[in-house]
């Protein structure tokens, strides 16, 4: 089952999460704003892929860029994933439903993520 995990990166640039969802041999990761939450449009900037290593990992980075300390993590099931939009399921500690990332047309880099929580009922 493929993995997701949400990491709290202190960097020289400042506070961000990083969210990472495993594709493949790789993890494609977003910069996220903000603290993600059920019911907030966050701004997001789609990164370089990052290592399956960072599913574990927590501490340094490497070149200055600060630290980084896991938010949340667990299984994920990625329903859609093109060139405008990303919808992956997230069961994790603290996140269970759905995030969804929307390209925005006026930059490549730059996407909004959203996060519905699964009811409990």
């Amino acid at each position: 089952m493929p993995r997701f995990v949400i990491l709290r990166h202190e960097s020289p640039r400042g506070l961000h999460w990083d969210f990472m969802i495993q594709t493949g041999p790789a993890l494609s990761t977003w910069a996220l704003t903000e603290e993600p939450m059920s019911g907030r449009a966050i701004d997001a900037e789609a990164l370089a892929d990052h290592r399956l290593a960072y599913l574990d990992y927590e501490g340094p980075v490497a070149g200055g860029r600060g630290t980084v300390a896991s938010w949340d993590r667990g299984d994920c099931h990625v329903e859609q994933q093109d060139e405008t939009h990303v919808v992956v399921e997230l069961r994790g500690t603290k996140l269970v439903g759905r995030a969804t990332l929307t390209r925005r047309p006026e930059h490549a880099a730059r996407w909004t993520f959203a996060f519905a929580a699964r009811s409990s009922a």
